[in-house]
């Protein structure tokens, strides 16, 4: 490990060298990505360096242990040392997780879509639950969320809802809400008293810039069309409603949120891209199929990662088979020690791969 550390400090020597060349300043393709290396290995090196720092202490406190006849002394010594080798030990879980390579969309802002599944008004209900839990952990974080296409229902929750949330590290921390959440309690239209079970799925996807994806203008269908639902007769006489087809592949994003067609069409072009982008890593129809197909399955009660259960007023995590009994808050967009949990869990599983 202290190998690869050794190779990964030279190379941030050198990085930091190249950033001081006039020449690679001037490029500012190659002055950026290398900003942004740089900045990423920053918090590695430090780290670095504090273990050689507390290494080479605790060869001093034990050299001096050793050597010295002054017992005030040593005594000091032992005290320090005792608390080196507990930073120490924490130093050695965290530097192999600092080695894992990173999820190169961990930065990316996100497009998240949610669909009831089974339980018919009641998943729409809990599409809505939801919608509302994640705005609130988005609030939390610092994030901004925007919707681009909604098909509310009736009485107050979501046939389906995409939207996007842009802040830093959002796809990091969001990516693991991806796949079929379950839920377990007595539906509002339930008459009898009666526990539903009731399913939603929701998939995440990183926002692809631009540069990422190249879409072909003759490769795209656009329609527009009257907007329907809440906005006063100006939307609703007016096509400001956008659709797009992606001929190509077949993909459709449409969007009416907004009263100006040009800021509908920015917000389907960016939904596009996204899931072109999301179909351009796999590297056939079918691996392509599989992988939506574990983000979102097929609406049913099973594959579900994670069960809300009212009566209880319990939160299950299957993958991790972490319950919370703080349903109200985790509803609240309370979802760091999920997400934390989550985090740790996929570094082990990295880690012990690894090994």
């Amino acid at each position: 490990m202290l190998d690869k550390f050794a190779k990964l400090e030279e190379h941030f020597a050198e990085i930091e060298a190249r950033l001081g060349d006039p020449s690679v300043v001037a490029d500012v393709e190659k002055f950026t990505a290398l900003t942004r290396e740089h900045a990423a290995l920053v918090p590695i090196i430090a780290k670095l360096r504090e273990y050689k720092k507390v290494s080479a202490q605790i060869d001093e406190d034990k050299a001096l242990l050793e050597t010295s006849t002054d017992e005030d002394l040593k005594t000091l010594a032992a005290e320090e040392l005792a608390d080196l080798r507990k930073t120490k030990a924490e130093l050695d879980a965290e530097l192999p997780i600092l080695l894992l390579p990173k999820d190169p969309n961990d930065e990316r802002n996100v497009v998240m879509e949610i669909r009831g599944g089974v339980g018919g008004e009641e998943a729409a209900l809990f599409a809505g639950d939801l919608f509302r839990m994640y705005t609130r952990y988005a609030e939390r974080q610092g994030w901004r969320v925007d919707i681009v296409d909604s098909n509310p229902t009736t009485i107050g929750g979501f046939k389906e809802v995409i939207f996007t949330v842009e802040g830093a590290g959002a796809f990091s921390k969001l990516k693991y809400e991806r796949g079929i959440h379950r839920v377990q309690r007595v539906p509002v239209t339930e008459s009898g008293g009666r526990i539903h079970t009731s399913a939603v799925t929701v998939a995440v996807m990183p926002e692809a810039e631009e540069v990422d994806v190249e879409i072909n203008p003759g490769d795209l269908r656009i329609d527009t069309y009257c907007a329907s639902g809440a906005g006063g007769q100006y939307v609703n006489r007016t096509e400001t409603a956008i659709r797009i087809t992606h001929l190509p592949t077949g993909i459709v994003v449409q969007c009416q949120d907004e009263k100006s067609q040009l800021k509908n069409k920015e917000k389907a072009m960016r939904v596009l891209r996204a899931r072109v982008k999301d179909l351009a890593v796999s590297e056939q129809a079918e691996a392509i199929a599989a992988d939506r197909k574990s983000q979102v399955g097929s609406g049913d009660r099973s594959g579900r990662i994670r069960t809300y259960n009212f009566p209880q007023g319990r939160v299950t995590d299957h993958r991790i088979g972490l319950t919370l009994y703080k349903l109200d808050a985790v509803l609240n967009g309370d979802l760091d020690e999920f997400i934390a949990a989550l985090i740790t869990a996929d570094r082990s599983q990295k880690l012990s791969a690894t090994q």
